[in-house]
């Protein structure tokens, strides 16, 4: 399947027995600016953090010792933490999501009006099924963290064996395989609970069967929602929601915001470009969805509109 080359008047093809949707590439916004880059100041704290916490690398270090950056505690993102009140564990791990996306009011001064009332940053891991799934809901009005969705996810098609080498092999070297293993749930009910919150959120509702309201997904590149998310609704032997028909790919809208001399390809080259810390593990899902998060934040403030980038012309429909 074609998704930059595919002319949009070809709508659908047959691929053994099912639909499946072309996808098409969207005119660049007429109001979006481009402007060459430039150096940035880094605007946002940089926090030392404990070397106690072998889970993740050390940003740079900072005077300020109360500004010390301390890793989620991700049996928390999953509502699953029973050390809520042990002062050790509230000592290292950190239960407060915003405090690490937190803004000045002259960023939300600099604004421009946004399409979407909200920005669901999305980043998941698993190359081969889907391993984890976390979403941040940021406020297009005022850049506020709004609330998170994180789950593990137990793969489908694979064997006991082949689960427990690959998280091995992935989650080990971040030492939380534990709580992988601990937390984690298959696909098809990590959706039936991920829909339950954007309810709760009024984001969807089931009985509109179509796009999120008022809200898009926010991905640095397309690979997320164009291919993984389609691939595990197959392996899972799901339809896939149609809330995943469109999303904003952030790498091209800053390719075309900032048009910077050199390329970004991805999260930590667009971080580098900014001069943004990047904080936490990169490739542990949770951490890399707020590390997207902090590049849109500064995108936003720089004044940037950010607008859907590819959109799905048809549902996929497994049979």
């Amino acid at each position: 399947m074609s998704f930059l080359k595919v002319p949009p008047w070809r709508a659908v093809r047959s691929f053994r027995g099912r639909i499946v949707p072309i996808l098409e590439i969207l005119p660049k916004p007429a109001n979006q600016i481009f402007r060459p880059y430039r150096s940035f100041p880094a605007t946002y704290a940089q926090c030392s953090l404990s070397p106690s916490i072998p889970y993740s690398s050390s940003p740079p270090a900072v005077p300020d010792a109360s500004c010390r950056w301390r890793p989620m505690c991700l049996y928390y993102t999953q509502g699953k933490c029973t050390k809520m009140d042990d002062p050790t564990h509230l000592e290292r791990f950190n239960h407060d999501c915003s405090r690490d996306l937190s803004v000045n009011a002259a960023d939300v001064e600099r604004m421009r009006p946004q399409n979407f009332d909200f920005f669901l940053v999305f980043d998941l891991e698993g190359k081969v099924e889907i391993l984890e799934f976390p979403v941040l809901i940021i406020d297009a009005k005022t850049m506020a963290v709004v609330d998170f969705f994180h789950r593990f996810v137990r793969p489908s098609a694979m064997t006991e064996q082949r689960i427990n080498e690959y998280i091995g092999n992935k989650y080990g070297k971040f030492g939380v395989d534990r709580v992988w293993h601990d937390t984690a749930l298959p696909f098809n009910e990590v959706i039936q609970q991920f829909e339950a919150w954007l309810i709760h959120h009024h984001l969807w509702e089931p009985r509109h069967g179509g796009h999120l309201n008022r809200a898009a997904f926010v991905t640095c590149g397309n690979w997320d929602v164009k291919t993984q998310i389609p691939r595990q609704c197959q392996v899972s032997k799901i339809n896939l929601p149609s809330y995943f028909m469109e999303w904003i790919n952030l790498k091209d809208v800053y390719q075309n915001f900032y048009n910077p001399r050199k390329e970004a390809r991805g999260m930590r080259t667009m971080m580098e470009q900014l001069k943004i810390p990047m904080l936490g593990s990169h490739h542990l899902g949770f951490d890399d969805t707020k590390n997207i998060t902090k590049v849109l934040l500064r995108m936003l403030a720089d004044g940037a509109v950010i607008s859907i980038t590819a959109r799905r012309r048809y549902s996929l429909i497994f049979r």
